[in-house]
């Protein structure tokens, strides 16, 4: 997701306690171990990620449950999911201000289930503007709180440090520098290595989608790989300005096919629906669930910015990123931006690998700009061998598996000193 948009949710009042009814006002009480972990996942991605390292924690305690919010994909690894929350994954103010009354409805559900039946520990991944509220409503019930995927503080509003410091006791780290930054600053933190990472090893490439890309390239077809991003705001604002970077880029490469990688459904027939009648001819390939097999058989992309950025280069596939933002947005995140990137491999390797662009207003001067970069990757193929052999060289050395079973250990050890859950209650 785009480093330099991320939007903090309007601050809504949380009750400081939690009730426990039938005893005294005066006696503490401890719940019995619940051995089971509560998880907060609002991305697509986050969901991914979550539902990989529940079936790590699993392989090392059987006996853990795991509820919380999160999608179809942790519902998958058995988490029993009280509120699919990737529905409601948006970004900026226009998209966030409808919505505030169901993240506070789901906020306090999540108060109620961690007064009634308190887990051992609650797991935080990514989403910080929601997850925010989920950490103080834990905290105000005695309940561990861990950050995994933590919020990336250092791209943007650092002064947040002090709600890491009140609400989370410990932040797993998913790459190099990051755990640097929070360390530095006296945050109790653990590098785990990033999840994706895991994901592109254990991935299972579907083999008949393959051979189709081997058959295309054998016939003299170069692929082109387009993300248009995970979210639905994210589609509807970058689709149309991949689609006209498309129509140029086919007249100067003719040989090229592009295929598109959609995240669900209902966004591939958005995207179809965009097409013109004179698009129809246009050299596109449209995919669900098939974005590893198109990373890995195409020799460029042209993305929206986000994690995904990361398999492309554990794929070695260099890209052009784009994100297209509201004229506010954009003059808000060049006052809160501290980091010269959005691009996580740009940042991991302190370079640009993948040139970005940022785009606000006239869509016209950024097309210019990623039609160029994309030409340029197409047009000298001296220049698109040593972008690839450069992501190789960075896939070497940070892009090693196991961070899910990584982060399912220090877990596990975590919770092994709070073997009990206090539960405070109203004065």
């Amino acid at each position: 997701m785009m480093l330099a948009t991320r939007f903090v949710l309007t601050n809504f009042s949380a009750a400081n306690t939690c009730v426990y009814l039938g005893r005294s006002l005066l006696q503490p009480y401890h719940a019995p171990m619940n051995r089971s972990i509560f998880f907060s996942a609002g991305e697509p991605s986050g969901d991914q990620h979550s539902a990989r390292l529940i079936d790590a924690l699993r392989a090392r305690d059987p006996q853990l449950r795991f509820r919380g919010f999160g999608g179809n994909e942790m519902e998958q690894a058995g988490c029993q999911i009280d509120f699919e929350l990737t529905q409601l994954a948006v970004m900026g103010v226009v998209e966030v201000a409808p919505k505030i009354a169901e993240f506070y409805r789901v906020a306090q559900q999540a108060k109620q289930i961690f007064a009634q039946e308190p887990p051992q520990a609650v797991v935080l991944v990514d989403f910080p503007g929601f997850n925010w509220h989920i950490a103080k409503r834990a905290k105000a019930c005695g309940i561990p709180v861990y950050y995994y995927l933590p919020p990336q503080l250092w791209a943007w509003a650092p002064w947040r440090l002090r709600k890491v410091r009140k609400y989370v006791d410990k932040v797993l780290c998913v790459l190099p520098f990051e755990y640097n930054w929070y360390r530095d600053r006296g945050i109790d933190a653990e590098y785990v290595g990033h999840p994706f990472f895991d994901a592109v090893a254990k991935q299972r490439l579907d083999r008949p989608t393959i051979e189709r890309f081997d058959q295309l390239k054998a016939d003299g077809k170069r692929l082109v790989a387009v993300l248009p991003g995970s979210r639905r705001g994210e589609v509807t604002n970058n689709w149309p300005l991949q689609l006209e970077a498309i129509r140029r880029l086919t007249k100067r490469h003719p040989d090229v096919r592009f295929q598109v990688a959609c995240f669900r459904d209902r966004q591939c027939l958005w995207c179809r629906e965009q097409l013109t009648a004179e698009d129809q001819s246009l050299p596109l390939d449209f995919f669900v669930g098939k974005t590893s097999e198109i990373v890995e058989a195409a020799e460029s992309a042209i993305m929206v910015s986000g994690s995904v950025s990361l398999e492309l280069m554990a794929r070695s596939t260099p890209a052009v990123v784009l994100y297209r933002v509201g004229r506010i947005l954009k003059a808000l995140a060049s006052v809160l931006v501290s980091t010269k990137s959005m691009t996580l491999p740009n940042l991991i390797a302190e370079k640009t690998l993948f040139p970005e662009f940022v785009s606000a207003g006239d869509p016209e001067p950024v097309i210019r700009e990623v039609v160029a970069a994309a030409d340029r990757m197409l047009s000298e193929p001296e220049y698109l061998a040593d972008l690839q052999q450069q992501l190789q060289t960075l896939r070497s050395k940070y892009a090693a598996p196991g961070a899910s079973e990584r982060a399912a250990a220090e877990l596990i050890e975590l919770m092994g000193d709070h073997r009990e859950t206090p539960i405070r209650r109203a004065a």
